[in-house]
């Protein structure tokens, strides 16, 4: 009884003296000491160290950048990502944290890898998703490129267009004066111009849209041109027995792409040569 007594006291006084030292340490900096049932002298944690604990600052170099950021102690670096996703734009999934060289996994903590107050880490974009947008943003030059030689092709239509109307209104107007034909076949001839021009266009998504708009714009700009070269070539159509006007209309082929274009009658023409199988011998 009386060793064991003498043990207790000695272990108290060991306790005791290692606190006085915990305080004459620092004096902004005190610690707590308890001794667990095991007789192993440990430091004593509050509750609330877990939810809030020491914060550091950690220098993050990304590329030319360089943040400052601060964060938990204990955080990990899927955390840490998720703080990074505010600052640089880059999503955590595309995002890759490099310390002393190795790269980290999300659940890997900062203190157990040894990150502590001023230390560096890398950010690194994943090259896939670099890949990605990149792709992205070459495919968005592509459909604003595409946009403009459509708006290109759409200017000249309506200047074309204008000329077709003025056309139309001297043709309808019921004068005895003809327009000379030349006419017509110049402004069909640049109005197919402008057909090939947007059949060489590659365009996508909402440009390939307003590529088809121009095309049967300009298509029906030609028929308009034929059906007015027909009525101009035969002024009694404009009387009121408007029943022998001659319709010529252009036939049109689609091809894949979407984009009408000249084509022959695919229908064979019937030949005036009649066959007959009366057969002569020669000598």
């Amino acid at each position: 009884m009386k060793r064991s007594s003498t043990s207790k006291s000695s272990r108290s006084s060991v306790q005791q003296v290692i606190t006085n030292k915990g305080y004459n340490k620092k004096e902004e900096e005190i610690i707590d000491w308890e001794l667990r049932p095991g007789g192993m002298l440990v430091q004593k944690r509050d509750s609330g160290d877990a939810s809030s604990g020491p914060v550091i600052k950690i220098k993050v170099s990304h590329g030319s950048y360089h943040h400052d950021i601060i964060v938990p102690a204990q955080s990990t670096f899927g955390e840490l990502k998720r703080v990074l996703a505010q600052e640089t734009g880059l999503e955590p999934k595309e995002q890759r944290l490099l310390f002393r060289g190795k790269e980290k996994e999300d659940e890997e903590c900062l203190h157990m890898v040894g990150v502590k107050d001023t230390s560096k880490v890398v950010l690194l974009e994943d090259p896939a998703s670099k890949e990605r947008k990149l792709k992205e943003m070459n495919r968005n030059q592509c459909i604003l490129k595409a946009y403009e030689e459509v708006a290109k092709v759409r200017t000249e239509v309506d200047k074309l267009s204008e000329k077709v109307v003025a056309l139309e209104t001297t043709v309808r107007g019921g004068t005895t004066k003809k327009v000379v034909d030349k006419e017509f076949l110049v402004l069909t001839e640049l109005l197919m111009v402008q057909l090939l021009k947007l059949d060489t266009i590659d365009a996508d998504g909402e440009a390939k849209v307003q590529r088809k708009v121009e095309v049967r714009r300009v298509q029906s700009l030609v028929d308009t041109l034929d059906s007015l070269k027909a009525r101009n070539s035969n002024p009694l159509s404009n009387s009121n027995n408007s029943s022998n006007a001659v319709s010529v209309r252009t036939k049109w082929e689609t091809f894949e792409c979407g984009v009408g274009s000249l084509n022959a009658p695919t229908t064979p023409l019937q030949s005036c040569t009649k066959i007959t199988h009366d057969w002569e011998l020669f000598d």
